[in-house]
């Protein structure tokens, strides 16, 4: 089985990538729908409520991702140290249900694994992958994008400065997949890479 890795720079179209892996034939792993799973295991809880207050709780009692995001991206000169925090907690939980999932998907037989992680460098999931794909797109492209997402400039930078520089993104990458024009045309990229990893089964 292969394991593909997805990075890029926010609102790159990595998910659009990720899609379309699917749809050949890969099985996606998200690590956004991880976080949401760990987020709320009862000592991941309890490890981010000692750390900002019973606040950060909705009305169900889990965990409010948007109190969260309030806490680690922020114009405050802290929110760096609570970011390397939350990813500190999060990470190796996300890790785990991952190599277990891997394991499961290869006992299967499924052709490839996709995980598609916004942080997957900075995490260290790039050594469980034999493949890192990165998604290209410009800051105009991506800053357009991110808008349709209700996001406002300073959203969009804000959390880009937490995430490791786009250029090194793209030199730790494997494959470079460009999204600049059309859904089409990278869709077309995606299979063409797709073909060429079938050969090498």
């Amino acid at each position: 089985m292969h394991i593909l890795g997805i990075t890029g720079g926010i609102a790159s179209g990595k998910s659009a990538v990720a899609a379309e892996l699917a749809a050949l034939g890969a099985v996606v792993l998200d690590a956004d729908r991880a976080a949401h799973e760990v987020i709320n295991l009862p000592d991941v809880q309890q490890a981010l409520v000692d750390r900002w207050g019973s606040g950060i709780l909705g009305e169900s009692g889990k965990v409010n991702r948007q109190a969260v995001a309030q806490q680690v991206f922020s114009p405050q000169p802290d929110s760096s140290k609570e970011l390397r925090f939350l990813e500190q907690t999060l990470h190796p939980q996300i890790r785990l249900q991952f190599e277990a999932e891997l394991d499961r998907l290869a006992q299967k037989g499924v052709p490839a694994a996709v995980i598609d992680a916004p942080l997957l460098l900075e995490a260290g999931w790039e050594s469980l992958c034999d493949a890192v794909l990165f998604v290209d797109a410009t800051r105009e492209k991506r800053l357009e994008r991110a808008a349709l997402r209700g996001w406002s400039e300073e959203d969009f930078s804000l959390r880009e400065q937490a995430q490791m520089p786009i250029e090194e993104k793209r030199s730790r990458a494997t494959q470079v997949v460009a999204n600049q024009g059309s859904l089409e045309a990278l869709k077309a990229q995606v299979q063409d890479f797709w073909k060429r990893l079938s050969i090498n089964q």
